[in-house]
């Protein structure tokens, strides 16, 4: 999924575009109440679906205990003795009393006893499983809903754990949110329940490899805010991120999850009732398992073209669904990884295969004499349809991406339990007759500079209307990691935090929103981060030597990382003094040319750059390159983030700059002459900058920003000319080492 095919009607890996603000006033569903007024709004993230405000407050004191029935101690799931989708709740009464004993205790230094049956006191926390359903639909719960009275003493009420669960989520940020000592909820009741099933957050993890400490935050966050699908996407043509001895060769063991990680990580989401749905990339953007098993339309005698694919790719970007060697090892692979995940849904991938496949005389000769195939579409529905019995044999679902429907096949269905996870239209109707959907198009996250995508948190806090329709099973957010390969989590945390938490509020409470995105922000904000979030990983500062050094020079992809891409497409820029190497984009690529050392590459385009995906870093820092300008535009990024950039040529005023975007333009006293090699040298403290060419002090301007350290360029402003040997500190650089630079 993402960037790897050819920009074409229905398959060029971008999601559609998202109506405007104001584009239609969204509708109230029927199934849930009317928010409250804003004078009585909690500080939760979702928004409860019904809540009624009681006067006064109920304080938790030394005395507080956390009542459970003896009977229900062990209990997890419905009274029917079966958990309703999105899947089963495997934390027991007494599992989520213990945790949320700890939870208490790190929010309010209270610890309460845990007491097995008893009348709770008006200070007490009793916790109940009961009915699922009511004698009003109003006070229906369903799978995930829950009662919550806090009265006096505070009640939480549900049909299974996964209700009980989000009910003490709520006792807990609004502890959270309750100075100063935040031992005091205001007394409300409420009956709240969820619009949609799954909620979920989709994270490339075949592109990128995400740390397991990362993971487990994200975790937490999503448990908090009630989103309950993590879905990790775990192949891409670039990389294999589950490793088993039985596929030798497959996926690096220090870049990829052993079936003990995926062990952990299941028994961590469950305590936090999130599901860890897994998904593989099947038969397209599957490099790495077409170069580890010789099994794609690259391979063997009759090998299809480049012109039987994508032109920024090879046609061992496929899998040879012709083969039966192919899809015996396809079959292998899925039996294998369906075995190591309990998610109701396994996804499979499936879309994006190119059109001009069916030109391929390997894929003629097929369908000429297969009887059950007669086109294209009708070989990648049995590939999907064959795959879909190996993940039902696990008792699992099979999720597909959307894009199979496009390509005629009169012989072939998809079997209709397959989900359609559709990354096409509003995620406001289902679009796939026939099959339930999950929802991602409008809420797509590729933040480098040739997609430079992002969801639209206006629209999808003010406009968007989740749907309740059957068939609609629910919606996600989704990251992809195109030519970000190696960024750091960070970095796309950074954008993804905002839109999930918008989602999550989304998909719990489909009723219209009561106050603005701005509003919501800040009370994401108050609420904060759950009890045991870890701190975020930084990479340490540097202080002997270049923090990075990117030389341009030829150099193969890491380990862990397969080159997909046809020559001179993806160029793979090495980080020799640190471990942030980047990628050229999708199709417009700089080209390497003699540098001053070595090799240069010489950008030409706009769309030209290169994406690292780090964190800004703050001053001290000095940044030091060699460039020869071939001409004059009207602004020239050498580095850039979301916050600022350092300008080759300033915008207004063609001179070398930096700027704090939505703020301020900095030029210096320096314009860079044309043809010819010049080292420039920016070396920064907290509120100055000064600028060096070839190790002569230029000029200096008051201010500097935090170093940018997201990409080469931005998405409209690349540099044209030769770049050669830039490389970064972490320290600001004193006049004499900035003259011995070379």
């Amino acid at each position: 999924m993402g960037s790897l095919a050819a920009p074409t009607a229905h398959a060029d890996g971008q999601a559609p575009p998202r109506p405007d603000d104001g584009q239609g006033a969204p509708q109230p569903d029927a199934g849930h109440d009317a928010p409250p007024p804003d004078d009585t709004l909690p500080s939760l993230v979702p928004r409860p679906t019904h809540w009624t405000p009681l006067p006064g407050r109920t304080e938790l004191t030394p005395r507080t205990r956390i009542l459970i029935d003896p009977r229900q101690a062990s209990a997890t799931a419905l009274p029917s003795g079966r958990a309703e989708f999105p899947g089963p709740a495997r934390q027991s009464v007494h599992a989520l009393a213990t945790r949320l004993r700890t939870e208490i205790k790190q929010v309010t230094g209270l610890t309460p006893r845990i007491v097995a049956g008893g009348r709770p006191d008006r200070d007490d926390i009793s916790l109940a499983l009961g009915a699922a359903r009511s004698r009003t639909a109003a006070d229906d719960l369903g799978a995930e809903g829950y009662r919550f009275d806090s009265a006096g003493p505070v009640r939480v009420t549900a049909a299974s754990t996964h209700g009980l669960y989000y009910g003490t989520r709520t006792l807990l940020q609004l502890l959270r949110t309750t100075a100063p000592d935040h031992r005091a909820v205001p007394r409300a009741r409420s009956v709240d329940r969820p619009t949609q099933a799954i909620r979920m957050t989709h994270l490339d993890a075949g592109r990128k490899y995400w740390r397991i400490p990362y993971l487990k935050n994200l975790i937490r966050r999503m448990g908090d805010q009630k989103l309950n699908t993590l879905f990790l996407h775990l192949s891409e043509s670039e990389g294999f991120r589950l490793y088993s001895p039985r596929f030798p060769g497959l996926a690096d063991p220090e870049h990829s999850y052993s079936r003990a990680d995926i062990e952990d990580l299941k028994a961590f989401a469950a305590r936090h009732h999130v599901q860890l749905m897994p998904g593989l990339e099947l038969p397209g953007h599957a490099t790495v398992i077409n170069e580890a098993f010789g099994i794609g339309f690259g391979a063997g005698p009759g090998a299809c073209t480049g012109a039987h694919t994508h032109s920024h790719l090879t046609p061992d970007w496929i899998i040879d669904m012709t083969s039966e060697k192919a899809i015996a090892k396809s079959k292998e692979i899925v039996d294998e990884f369906a075995g190591w995940f309990d998610a109701p849904l396994f996804s499979i991938g499936a879309e994006e295969v190119p059109g001009q496949l069916a030109e391929c005389p390997r894929v003629k000769e097929h369908l000429a004499a297969a009887p059950d195939v007669a086109t294209l579409g009708d070989l990648l529905n049995r590939y999907i349809n064959t795959l879909d019995d190996v993940v039902t044999s696990h008792g699992r679902r099979t999720a597909v991406y959307n894009g199979s429907e496009h390509l005629p096949a009169p012989q072939q269905r998809v079997h209709a339990p397959v989900v359609f996870l559709t990354w096409e239209g509003t995620g406001a109707e289902p679009a796939i007759p026939g099959h339930d959907e999950i929802a991602i198009g409008p809420f797509y996250n590729t933040p480098n500079n040739y997609h430079h995508k992002y969801p639209d948190e206006p629209w999808m806090y003010d406009s968007w209307t989740p749907s309740s329709a059957p068939d609609m099973l629910g919606s996600g957010v989704v990251n992809w990691a195109d030519y970000n390969f190696w960024a750091d989590d960070g970095y796309f945390e950074q954008h993804l935090a905002g839109p999930r938490a918008i989602l999550a509020d989304r998909t719990w409470n489909g009723s219209p929103t009561p106050d603005t995105v701005t509003a919501f922000h800040a009370r994401v904000e108050r609420v904060g981060d759950p009890p045991d979030t870890t701190p975020a990983w930084t990479r340490p500062r540097v202080t002997d030597r270049p923090s990075h050094h990117w030389t341009f020079d030829d150099a193969a992809y890491p380990k862990g990382w397969t080159y997909a891409g046809s020559p001179g497409n993806t160029i793979f820029a090495a980080d020799v003094a640190g471990d942030l190497p980047g990628t050229s984009y999708i199709i417009d690529n700089p080209t390497p040319v003699p540098g001053e050392h070595g090799q240069a590459w010489r950008f030409d385009s706009d769309r030209d750059g290169v994406g690292f995906g780090g964190g800004d870093v703050a001053a001290p820092w000095t940044v030091s390159v060699l460039v020869r300008p071939s001409a004059r535009t009207g602004d020239q990024v050498l580095l850039s983030s979301r916050a600022g950039a350092l300008k080759l040529m300033q915008h207004g005023t063609g001179r070398v700059g930096l700027t704090r975007y939505g703020e301020a333009d900095f030029s210096f006293p320096y314009t860079l002459p044309l043809d010819r090699w010049t080292r420039l040298t920016w070396v920064a403290t907290e509120n100055s900058t000064v600028l060096y060419a070839d190790g002569v002090r230029v000029g200096a301007v008051p201010a500097s920003i935090p170093l940018p350290m997201r990409s080469i360029g931005s998405e409209g402003a690349a540099l044209r000319g030769d770049l050669d040997d830039l490389a970064t500190w972490d320290v600001a650089l004193g006049p004499p080492a900035v003259a011995r630079l070379r």
